[in-house]
């Protein structure tokens, strides 16, 4: 049995350290995976973005790497020059990432032009000369943003403006063509009015070119004598000019041609809390009501369709509660942005109820801060409901479009971002802003990042339209191995030889924490010496039962500011936060469809049926033989003539086989080679491509417990075990037992 030192276990269950292990509190480590992540301007990476205005369909929103990548599609050349110019334009990305990680803002165009005197001159004036032509044809250009505090919000902001946009100009189209419509029948009533036939109203309409060319009072009287006073109702008359002065007025997308109005500008739409966006909502439903109302008068006056028998009543009662979804879906969304140190604001106590009343807001949440004490117990990590679940709990109110992602990730899911800021209702975006946490020294990107890897904070999306099942509705896209516990990666290191070692290693909840200078108590280094085979990476920990485990040591590599590689274990306390974290998980995994545990009972009943059905073919057959058998003797022959009788050609039966023996019926395989794929020396194919046990010392036991539950024809019987010093062999037995 692996032992432990005496401070290492005292260290794990109390949280104090002994002689023999040390405090990290100055050694400023990160884990071990980000040791090649110090530079990121060195890195080709999603940020810098540039908040791109343009109409010519290239998003809200690029990244610099591509917009680069793009440019040089266009422009370098295949050879040689086209290589000394990918060299240059690369090492201007560099120098523009590194001005906008230093706090420099602007627009890209600014900043190329700036970016490319520096890395062009003095030395190399060809080069100047080759990075001024690039940055001539740039087709775009915009604000450009880094991945820190501000950028949650400018991104959400700047993608919900261009749909805001789109939408106004939709809506502006359609209502200046019914304000043209309607004055048009204005206007051509008052022509064939009285008022229209006046001597100054005829010369307005000829136009001065001929204006001293008529007698207009004369035309007056010849053409006003038979003219009536109004050639509309006034009913009709009354509701057309109505529906004028609410289209004109309406303030929800103002004309931008139009005159300042005394009313007041159009409304605004973006709020801090959720409690300011409601009321604004309310105050304004009624005018909301009344303008679908002008709308749909002025759809039937334009139209000649309205009948006063019929649309009298139905208009007369319109109101607030005769507005269906998608008269709503053409006015403006609002907006809230709720910054990371107002989530427990008063005033945005109503989020849950703002989002379950269908009212048409888009709320972004950010969260500075995943890790908290509990309200219970010193040194507890939780979750707050006001960061991860959050937006579990939003999935279930009905309608509500959710989004959860660190801001490291936002720039992938531009393309669901817009989806929920098009979606028919409320949109909940929750994101964790590497920025708000007090990480040690990690930049805001790399924080964000290691939220997403460490199932801190995954990343995920429920659209509540997207289908009639939950397979459809559930987008798990970006996380890093779904389907396992914890992300892996390779980490390379020097041994004491001074030889490259690679190891793979996973990313967990302790890695997470580990970048976090106010846990480092939960923390200790061990050093080399004291290295011993009771310490046990944290994820291997973790699958371990309660007995092993506290014969073990959970620990992590780290790395310090030298790039020195060190085991740091972790405490008792921290670990129970990391195996609460991954419940979390595997319940969010179940979300997604992965490792769902309907499904798996399920398939459990399903396979068991199936096996029992097969069972019940076999002994049916092997019943059936000797019965068949007897019908084909002959009869007995006659004293004294039994040389002479011929004899029945004997049937032979199948052979008996002990439980203990491994065999397979292979009569009845079906050459699905299934077997094959998983020991071809194990099992062997006859001249009938059928299968038959070869050698068994050639493989192991697991090998045959696994071929028999993946045979399609359940032909395959184990036996028993023929090395009883295979691992797992108290498992494997009891997986053995439906196939002996």
């Amino acid at each position: 049995m692996a032992t432990t030192s005496n401070e290492q276990q005292v260290f794990f269950s109390t949280g104090r350290r002994e002689e023999g292990v040390d405090a990290i509190d100055a050694l400023q480590l990160r884990p071990a995976m980000f040791s090649g992540f110090r530079d990121l301007a060195r890195l080709r990476y999603d940020f810098p973005l540039v908040l791109v205005r343009s109409d010519k369909g290239v998003g809200p929103v690029r990244a610099l790497s591509a917009i680069v990548d793009e440019v040089l599609g266009e422009i370098a050349p295949r050879g040689v020059e086209g290589d000394r110019l990918r060299r240059h334009a690369l090492r201007l990305e560099r120098e523009i990432r590194a001005r906008v990680a230093g706090g420099e803002t602007g627009l890209l165009s600014d900043l190329w032009a700036a970016a490319a005197a520096k890395v062009g001159a003095p030395s190399d004036q060809d080069a100047e000369e080759v990075l001024r032509y690039t940055a001539d044809t740039l087709k775009l250009d915009g604000e450009m943003i880094d991945c820190d505090a501000a950028m949650p919000p400018r991104f959400l902001a700047h993608a919900w403006e261009e749909a805001h946009e789109a939408r106004a100009r939709a809506f502006r189209k359609t209502v200046d063509a019914l304000v043209v419509r309607l004055s048009d029948i204005l206007r051509a009533a008052f022509i064939h009015s009285q008022a229209g036939q006046q001597p100054a109203a005829l010369r307005a309409s000829m136009g001065s070119p001929h204006g001293d060319e008529f007698d207009f009072d004369a035309m007056s009287r010849l053409v006003a004598r038979r003219a009536p006073k109004d050639e509309l109702p006034a009913p009709r008359r009354k509701r057309i000019e109505w529906a004028l002065e609410m289209l004109r007025a309406q303030r929800f997308y103002p004309d931008p041609k139009g005159a300042s109005r005394p009313e007041g500008e159009g409304y605004a739409f973006r709020f801090e809390d959720c409690a300011a966006a409601a009321n604004a909502f309310r105050e304004r439903l009624a005018t909301l009501a009344q303008t679908v109302k002008a709308m749909s008068v002025a759809e039937l006056e334009a139209k000649g369709a309205y009948d006063e028998a019929h649309h009298d009543a139905f208009f007369e009662g319109f109101g607030e509660h005769m507005l269906t979804p998608e008269d709503l879906a053409i006015f403006p969304d609002y907006l809230v942005c709720i910054p990371p140190e107002r989530t427990g604001a008063p005033e945005n106590a109503n989020l849950m109820e703002l989002l379950s009343s269908g009212l048409p807001v888009k709320v972004l949440v950010e969260t500075g801060d995943l890790l908290e004490e509990a309200a219970i117990g010193v040194g507890h990590f939780a979750f707050g409901v006001r960061s991860t679940r959050l937006a579990m709990t939003a999935t279930g109110l009905g309608g509500v479009f959710v989004i959860q992602s660190p801001s490291s990730n936002l720039y992938r899911l531009r393309s669901r971002i817009a989806a929920g800021l098009q979606h028919r209702g409320p949109a909940l975006f929750s994101v964790f802003a590497g920025a708000g946490a007090p990480a040690s020294g990690l930049p805001p990107y790399l924080t964000a990042a290691a939220a997403m890897q460490s199932r801190a904070c995954p990343t995920f999306s429920y659209d509540p339209y997207a289908g009639d099942n939950q397979a459809a509705r559930f987008s798990f896209e970006n996380n890093p191995d779904p389907d396992a516990d914890w992300s892996v990666a390779e980490v390379e290191y020097a041994d004491e030889q001074m030889q490259r070692v690679t190891e793979k290693g996973a990313f967990t909840f302790a890695d997470f924490v580990l970048c976090d200078k106010r846990y480092v108590g939960h923390f200790a280094r061990v050093p080399r010496e004291r290295w011993n085979a009771g310490m046990l990476p944290v994820a291997d920990w973790l699958g371990l039962d309660t007995k092993e485990a506290g014969n073990r040591i959970p620990y992590l590599l780290a790395v310090d500011g030298e790039d020195l590689l060190h085991r740091v274990i972790v405490d008792a306390r921290l670990m129970q936060a990391v195996r609460r974290n991954l419940v979390l998980w595997h319940r969010l995994q179940e979300q997604g469809g992965i490792h769902n545990s309907y499904a798996d009972r399920l398939l459990a009943v399903e396979k068991a049926a199936w096996e029992a059905q097969k069972r019940r073919e076999l002994e049916a057959l092997h019943t059936a033989a000797p019965a068949a058998a007897s019908a084909v003797a002959p009869p007995a022959p006659a004293a004294g003539t039994a040389s002479e009788a011929p004899q029945a050609a004997a049937v032979e039966e199948p052979p008996a086989h002990s439980p203990d023996e491994a065999w397979i019926d292979t009569a009845r395989c079906p050459s699905c080679n299934e077997c094959q794929l998983i020991n071809d020396k194990m099992f062997l194919y006859n001249a009938n491509k059928q299968a038959y046990i070869g050698d068994l010392k050639a493989g192991t036991y697991k090998q045959m417990i696994e071929a028999a539950e993946s045979c399609q024809v359940a032909i395959i019987h184990p036996g028993k075990p023929w090395n009883d010093k295979e691992p797992g062999l108290a498992e494997l037995i009891e997986r053995a037992q439906p196939f002996l």
